[in-house]
């Protein structure tokens, strides 16, 4: 009875992928996380490099403790990549490429890499609106925040915290020492 066809897609399982630099993870990005495991088999959370920018944390830090977040989440694992999302989700064989939108801003953006993405590669991109207290979360802003000393205890896991305030005080250390040179 029925499409044989639905058949086979209903047995093949859904991997995703939730790319991101998460530097640091917040808990916006752990909101999309914990909310995208439901909709997939499997989630893999994809840490980026970005040689265009300077990170906060060093890409397997931020690997370490997203391991530690989602520790207790079966279906979720951490991998880090280099290069293209769309080749890293081709490269696993995901069925989808997870987002979280917090604003119309990355909705214009995201719109447009899904798009392309689709064309390019044929992997289609899932949107989850982000949860209305983390709308206004961006890990720039909390970066930006805790360089200068602020608590940003309330904006990311536990977890990353300890980190947080570590790779701050080095930093703060070291622009304070090429001050005075």
């Amino acid at each position: 009875c029925g499409n044989p066809r639905e058949h086979v897609m209903t047995d093949k399982m859904r991997l995703a992928v939730f790319p991101g630099m998460f530097d640091p993870v917040t808990n916006g990005h752990l909101d999309v996380i914990r909310r995208g495991a439901t909709l997939f088999d499997e989630l893999v959370v994809a840490v980026g490099d970005n040689p265009d920018k300077t990170p906060l944390l060093p890409q397997a830090d931020r690997a370490a403790i997203l391991r530690e977040i989602v520790a207790d989440m079966p279906n979720v694992r951490v991998e880090t990549f280099l290069g293209l999302t769309v080749d890293f989700a081709r490269k696993l064989g995901a069925t989808a490429i997870l987002r979280g939108i917090r604003n119309s801003s990355d909705l214009q953006f995201e719109f447009q890499v899904a798009l392309t993405n689709r064309v390019v590669a044929g992997v289609e991109t899932v949107f989850i609106m982000t949860s209305t207290e983390y709308a206004f979360t961006s890990s720039s802003l909390i970066r930006q925040i805790a360089s200068m000393g602020g608590d940003v205890s309330a904006l990311v896991p536990p977890q990353a915290l300890k980190r947080i305030r570590a790779a701050c005080r080095k930093s703060n250390a070291d622009h304070t020492l090429h001050e005075t040179h």
